[in-house]
């Protein structure tokens, strides 16, 4: 995500709580312009309306305080500044039953066969289930203090983008 946010005038930082996993990315992106900061979605190491987009791909539902996350990200931006959230959600009302079969006969079996880790997938996929739907989510967003929250369902709900921008001072 960072190197894909890389461009003219920007400067790109990732904050995450593992350290292995930066380096990680660190060797992946071999980019020279993105600052890495070791750190939690609770509290992040970036000063008062510092950010103009703040996004998170497939943590914030590790977070251990959700609204004390959300509470964080609205600190970071600046005003008109724009938070992008891309998590795993609520499958549509059709696509749930199949979903849920998949996601626990399929998963972890596979995170067995193929990672030798049933356990870290057993816990993917219970994390998955507790993370709030997309309206719940919205209205956490909205009691944060974040204007214009909106959300774009991707492959029929199993994911989700959600929107929310920090309001301008008036």
């Amino acid at each position: 995500m960072a190197r894909l946010l890389l461009g003219p005038g920007r400067q790109v930082t990732v904050c995450d709580p593992s350290l292995a996993m930066m380096q990680v990315g660190q060797q992946r992106a071999q980019a020279e312009r993105i600052e890495w900061l070791a750190g939690e979605a609770e509290h992040l190491p970036l000063a008062d309306a510092s950010v103009d987009l703040l996004t998170v791909s497939f943590g914030l539902r590790n977070a251990t305080h959700l609204e004390r996350a959300l509470a964080e990200a609205l600190r970071v931006l600046k005003p008109g500044g724009t938070f992008v959230c891309l998590e795993f959600s609520t499958p549509a009302f059709w696509l749930a039953p199949l979903y849920n079969l998949y996601s626990f006969l399929v998963i972890p079996r596979l995170g067995a066969a193929i990672a030798r880790e049933p356990m870290a997938y057993q816990y993917l996929v219970e994390s998955i289930r507790r993370f709030p739907p997309q309206q719940g989510f919205a209205d956490m967003m909205r009691a944060a203090g974040f204007a214009e929250v909106h959300w774009e369902n991707l492959s029929f709900g199993i994911a989700c983008l959600h929107f929310g921008t920090r309001a301008h001072e008036s």
